[in-house]
């Protein structure tokens, strides 16, 4: 496992276990098996709903506490000084922990800026150890980073081969923002795991397309966290540490490029953009 030395200091690990549109009923299960297979670092968040599930895995699972690194994020409606500090405090509660590794505003939308300020008092009052956005555009981390007491540790943005988000990427490297990619597979989007580059490559490399992807992942310098249920996909991601793409097949995936997500921006969302633009 490589990790990533994050701008406060902080490791993380660079590939996780993501447990988006997993019911918390299932959670717990899916997230012991994939810590038993080895992962130690949890991605999860207050709108997954699955929060209490993960805590009960990082009971029952054997692994002291210090030893894993878990993610949330704090839901748009949580926003605001004392809503969001609120939110966090019932995070701590449901994940069964004294404290988040890593704690994120999880969309741009309302009182992002004192949501901000709260998480920097989380932080100095110990209840998470770093904190970041997730779905921030260049705009809105600079709003954050002049208001900001405390520098966002990571952005966790949708990227893949087809959505490489190069300019927000650049910005972000400059700025000493890591970079955690959701949805890195495309949430197994049949074109792209399909494509006869990944075909190809995976016949070179005695790897699987998904393999090949998540590796190029890792090479461009992004944090991962999959999701699968299948114990078979969680030991696969895991050996992605042992092979290494040439800077040839690395350039062929660059090129792939579409500059388009694959997320579908729900309705309620796109209303609310419309909005705030107004």
């Amino acid at each position: 496992m490589q990790n990533v030395i994050l701008n406060d200091g902080k490791s993380i690990p660079m590939l996780g276990y993501g447990v988006f549109e997993i019911p918390d009923k299932d959670c717990t299960d899916c997230v012991i098996r994939a810590i038993d297979c080895g992962y130690r670092h949890i991605d999860t968040a207050q709108i997954y709903g699955n929060e209490s599930g993960t805590g009960r895995a990082l009971k029952e699972c054997g692994i002291p506490r210090g030893d894993l690194f878990v993610t949330s994020k704090v839901w748009v409606k949580e926003f605001g000084y004392d809503k969001t500090l609120k939110s966090i405090d019932l995070s701590l509660k449901k994940l069964q922990t004294d404290y988040i590794d890593l704690m994120l505003l999880h969309r741009p939308y309302f009182d992002y800026i004192n949501a901000w300020k709260a998480l920097e008092t989380a932080l100095a009052e110990g209840k998470v150890k770093s904190i970041g956005l997730s779905n921030f555009t260049i705009k809105q981390t600079t709003e954050i980073l002049n208001i900001a007491k405390v520098k966002p540790a990571v952005n966790q943005i949708e990227l893949h081969p087809y959505y490489g988000q190069k300019k927000l990427k650049e910005f972000l490297v400059k700025s000493g923002i890591a970079i955690e990619a959701w949805y890195p597979l495309g949430h197994g989007n049949k074109n792209l795991i399909g494509n006869p580059l990944f075909i190809k490559l995976s016949e070179k490399y005695g790897k699987t397309p998904s393999q090949i992807i998540l590796r190029w992942h890792v090479q461009s310098g992004n944090i991962i966290f999959p999701k699968t249920r299948s114990d078979t996909h969680m030991k696969e991601n895991l050996e992605i540490f042992s092979f290494e793409l040439s800077a040839d097949d690395m350039n062929a995936i660059n090129a792939l490029d579409k500059n388009k997500a694959l997320f579908t921006v729900p309705d309620w969302v796109q209303k609310l953009q419309v909005k705030l633009s107004r």
